[in-house]
């Protein structure tokens, strides 16, 4: 486009928005010229660290959390290309599930931060000061999971055949299976660690859970034609992701877990109390998204291994 085109481009847009061109034009004279750290916030960004001991490697374990959360909203916004649109491609339904795919590739491959890049030592001194915080309040990863996923896929499996679509989203949410990590379901007395989570984010999830109840990936793979839900590359990258993030993932905590507060006499408890060698485990948990894409015997073994 030259000058001409792009100037009459932009009176069209602004016209549009009922904006007078001739005051956006003005505003662009005044303004500064974008720099590097202003477009990414990089002072913000650094600033956002914050020790609550003088053991280094803290630094280490809260930095690659950041990091870890940035990466969650990446894959939430990438989820929403699949999830919010009315009609969608085998091939464009593949393409955004691969760049979810190589987020938690990238995830479970970076892992070594945490499982070799902290002394021992110096964690099991700052742990302390952490309880009852926990990864567990990973806000946006449990979006992830209802987004990716139908409900019944992530109650804790003691419960499942008492969870219809009919349930109320209450009475699932008070089922999901990381409700074990801080729930004694024979008193229902909660934790702290859940209490507080909940007080912060039940709301939230509840209202979450509603709206993705119709659009989340596995039931937008259903809505496909059946020679889309057919299509190769589609089912290996929904198997992909399946398996990186409910096994993978889960067995790189798991690894970690071991590695600093497990023991061959006994166990520490994790900073928020739960048996993590029992919750942790994908045995245990179950937790499948596409369960119709696997066989009998890939089901029986999952996580076994």
């Amino acid at each position: 486009m030259n000058r001409e085109e792009i100037l009459k481009a932009i009176e069209e847009k602004y016209d549009k928005l009922g904006v007078p061109v001739d005051a956006m034009l003005q505003g662009l004279l005044h303004s500064t010229p974008i720099t590097y750290w202003d477009y990414i916030q990089t002072d913000a960004l650094l600033g956002l660290q914050t020790p609550r001991t003088n053991q280094p490697d803290e630094m280490v374990f809260i930095m690659y959390h950041q990091v870890n959360e940035l990466i969650f909203k990446m894959i939430l916004w990438e989820i929403d290309q699949i999830a919010k649109l009315i009609k969608i491609s085998a091939t464009k339904f593949t393409m955004h599930l691969n760049r979810i795919s190589r987020y938690f590739d990238m995830l479970c491959n970076s892992f070594s931060v945490m499982t070799e890049g902290m002394e021992r030592e110096q964690y099991l001194k700052f742990r302390n000061t952490l309880t009852p915080a926990s990864g567990f309040q990973s806000a946006q990863y449990r979006k992830i999971e209802f987004a990716s996923t139908e409900l019944i896929n992530l109650i804790d499996v003691r419960f499942r055949n008492t969870i219809n679509r009919s349930s109320s989203f209450k009475n699932a949410y008070n089922h999901l299976y990381w409700q074990a990590a801080g729930k004694n379901y024979t008193t229902g007395q909660k934790s702290t660690l859940l209490n507080l989570f909940e007080k912060k984010y039940m709301g939230d999830f509840i209202d979450f859970m509603e709206d993705y109840n119709d659009i989340n990936l596995s039931l937008k793979f259903k809505q496909l034609p059946k020679e889309v839900q057919e299509d190769e590359d589609l089912i290996k990258a929904m198997r992909h992701y399946d398996y990186t993030v409910n096994v993978k993932w889960v067995m790189q905590h798991y690894k970690a877990a071991a590695k600093y507060i497990g023991g061959k006499e006994t166990d520490l408890e994790a900073t928020g109390g739960s048996n993590w060698r029992k919750y942790m485990h994908p045995k245990y948990q179950r937790r499948i998204f596409y369960p119709y894409l696997w066989s009998e015997d890939e089901l029986n073994n999952w996580g076994a291994f």
